[in-house]
């Protein structure tokens, strides 16, 4: 009996923004000059909280950090299409996404430097707190969808997570749900290249993180993570399918960390000057400026005006975190378990 092809998949891979400035007019999103615009400003915003986060922790006056360097078209391109009915489950990488979306930029610092109260979320933004562990936050997402579907509401729900956290059982599961019971769900994963030191063909024989999808019966997409055109017009539209009753989405953004894991890692040890120097060559900011250059909206004085404006808001908003009291060292013991333990009351003492 011959064989049969019982299903056929193809993996499609969009991009919009060239490095060179040039675009490709028939993809090209409905974007404003205004929004060229907006989307410049974040980035450049995105880009200064990212260094003086870095350059805090050097200080010691910032705990351990998480880079987004070479990551930004992915957050921003994929957080400037919600809505702020959405809900977002983040990982621990998305300052981008955070800051698109309105989240206060001292409470991010707060957040940083060990105070948990940084992540209590104005009562006006559906983003979850940081998930540090990697890929746990997946089926929170996929529930919350799930919540939204059964209450008839036309919204939808984000999961960010990197390559490594494709490896882990969560996010099986969560696609999984997700696809049997169509839920409006997108999750977008950076891919970055590295999880951690491990590099992603150690991860996985896929050729395409995007491909996992289809295994759970919904599309998978790969997008160049360094086009912030291209990550905006995938995440749309898997938005206006999971709006419209049509199921969930995985965005695979094929970008690249340019900084170490955190700083509290040192990538020089695992990956080669070489490759980090490609990858600079791809940075998602001058592509961008090279194409808002062509179209008139980019001059070198409207660079330096918004990067004096976006570093005198970011030292503000240090200030304001910096002047904000502290948390009573006692709290870290008081609030671990219902109860406190002989050791710890012990600690108290010592407190």
């Amino acid at each position: 009996m011959p064989e049969t092809i019982i299903e056929k998949i193809e993996v499609k891979r969009l991009q919009i923004l060239y490095e060179n400035g040039n675009v490709d007019e028939s993809l090209m999103p409905d974007l404003s000059d205004n929004d060229l615009k907006k989307m410049f400003e974040l980035f450049i915003l995105a880009r200064q909280f990212d260094q003086r986060a870095l350059k805090l922790h050097a200080e010691g006056r910032l705990g351990t950090y998480a880079s987004i360097l070479g990551q930004e078209a992915s957050q921003i391109g994929s957080a400037y299409t919600l809505e702020k009915s959405d809900r977002v489950f983040p990982s621990f990488r998305e300052m981008g996404v955070y800051i698109t979306l309105g989240y206060p930029i001292w409470m991010l610092f707060q957040y940083w430097t060990g105070d948990e109260r940084g992540m209590r979320t104005p009562d006006d933004l559906n983003i979850f707190p940081v998930s540090v562990p990697v890929g746990t936050h997946t089926p929170h997402a996929v529930g919350a969808a799930f919540a939204a579907k059964i209450k008839g509401h036309k919204t939808a729900t984000a999961a960010y997570f990197g390559d490594g956290g494709s490896s882990k059982g969560d996010f099986h599961e969560g696609l999984n749900i997700a696809g049997v019971y169509k839920l409006p769900v997108i999750f977008i994963c950076q891919n970055n290249q590295w999880a951690i030191s491990l590099p992603r063909e150690k991860q996985t024989a896929a050729k395409t993180i995007a491909q996992k999808a289809f295994g759970y019966g919904f599309e998978g997409i790969q997008v160049d993570g360094n086009d912030i055109f291209a990550v905006y017009k995938a995440t749309k539209d898997a938005l206006a399918k999971a709006r419209a009753g049509s199921g969930p989405t995985l965005i695979e953004c094929f970008t690249y960390r340019m900084a170490d894991h955190t700083t509290a890692d040192d990538a020089s040890r695992y990956r080669s000057k070489e490759d980090v120097e490609k990858w600079k060559a791809r940075d998602p900011l001058l592509r961008l400026k090279l194409y808002m250059e062509r179209k008139g909206l980019w001059t070198q004085q409207y660079e330096d005006e918004v990067k004096k404006r976006v570093t005198d808001f970011v030292d503000s908003e240090i200030k304001k975190h910096e002047a904000a009291a502290m948390p009573e060292q006692k709290d870290i013991l008081n609030f671990t378990y219902k109860e406190l333990t002989q050791r710890q009351k012990k600690e108290l003492e010592t407190l």
